[in-house]
This record gives structure tokens, sequence and C-alpha cells, in this order.
């Protein structure tokens, strides 16, 4: 059975940095490639960043290119997202995934404001 578990999020000012992590289980986690997306209140849930199962190649949502980054322990089963230069359009609730799953975690909530 596949399980996410996103943590990491809380309220930020402007300009700040937090490091989601992402603990996965239920599948090979060092041969899929995972992704983190955010879905801002009322709005589709958006993919931002992508990584391959080595954590070498990564793709980038332009919103969040040159902001954020994301990496991987394959041996801790952990994808992270690390966000910096934080903007309010940020805000929203983030999850991550696997592309050859349908589960999603319950995500974790990230508030960018003053």
């Amino acid at each position: 059975q596949v399980q996410l578990v996103e943590s990491g999020g809380g309220l930020v000012q402007p300009g700040g940095s937090l490091r989601l992590s992402c603990v996965a289980s239920g599948f090979t986690f060092s041969t899929s490639a995972m992704r983190w997306y955010r879905q801002a209140p009322g709005g589709e849930r958006e993919l931002l960043a992508g990584v391959d199962s080595v954590g070498i190649g990564t793709v980038f949502a332009d919103s969040v290119k040159g902001r954020f980054s994301i990496s991987r322990d394959n041996a801790k089963k952990t994808v992270y997202l690390q966000m910096n230069r934080l903007k309010p359009e940020d805000t929203g609730v983030y999850f991550c995934n696997a592309p050859s799953s349908a589960t999603w975690g319950q995500g974790t909530q990230i508030t960018v404001s003053s």
C-alpha cells in the first residue's frame, strides 16, 4: 500500500525559506521519479518540480524556477523540496507524488504572509 507523508509546512514571511519532506512507503522508491505539487486556495493542483529516480535530473515550473530545488535520499525513502525567496503566491497545500501511483498524501500547508 502506497503511503506518502508530507511535512515541513508552516507560516513564513515573504522572502523566507522552508524545506518540505515527503516520506514514502509501499513501493520501490529508489526506482521511481518523484514530484511536488501545490494546490492554491480555490485552485487546481499544479506541478512544481520533479526529480528522477537517482536524483540527477530535475525539472521545475517556471513559477518556482531559480527559487526552489528538489532532492531525494533513497536510503531514507524521502524527497525534499527546498523553497527559498518565498512569495505570497506560493501559499497553498503542497503534495508529493510518484508518477506511477494514484495515491496522494494529506499534504502540508504553506502560508506566506507578513
